[in-house]
């Protein structure tokens, strides 16, 4: 039978099966995102298995454009017990309505840029109250 000692990770291996650097994960440790369980007596972390499901699980969060504040509140309902998918589908769906917008204002961008090309005219003198009439609209 493994021994509690066999079954923590030194922050090293957690970086070797999670892809995420050491640096990342002292970050997210900072925020309370992750918990070291323990420390050697040489002051090295040691976190145990489910380190890993919990990082691949801001991993995949922030995939998805979660912030890591956004990610802490879920993982804050998860730690009292409670299962997060509800705030996850509420973050999802305001994530969802934030991209429709950003989409809208990149159609319109999009569209005036167009037009603004459609009707380019190249001016070689330059006058001194404009810097370029197409896009100042001097014309």
């Amino acid at each position: 039978m493994l021994t509690e000692e066999k079954k923590l990770l030194l922050i090293g291996q957690v970086t070797s099966l999670s892809k995420i650097p050491i640096r990342t994960i002292r970050y997210y440790e900072s925020l309370g995102l992750i918990k070291s369980s323990k420390r050697t007596e040489g002051g090295f972390r040691q976190f145990s298995l489910d380190v890993l499901t919990r990082l691949a699980f801001i991993k995949r969060a922030q995939n998805f454009g979660l912030s890591l504040e956004e990610i802490g509140d879920i993982l804050q309902v998860y730690d009292q017990g409670q299962a997060p998918c509800g705030e996850i589908q509420e973050k999802l769906e305001e994530k969802l309505s934030q991209i429709d917008r950003q989409i809208d204002q990149l159609l319109t961008l999009r569209s005036e840029i167009k037009g603004l090309l459609s009707g380019w005219k190249n001016m070689n003198d330059q006058r001194e109250d404009t810097i370029c009439p197409n896009i100042q609209n001097t014309r």
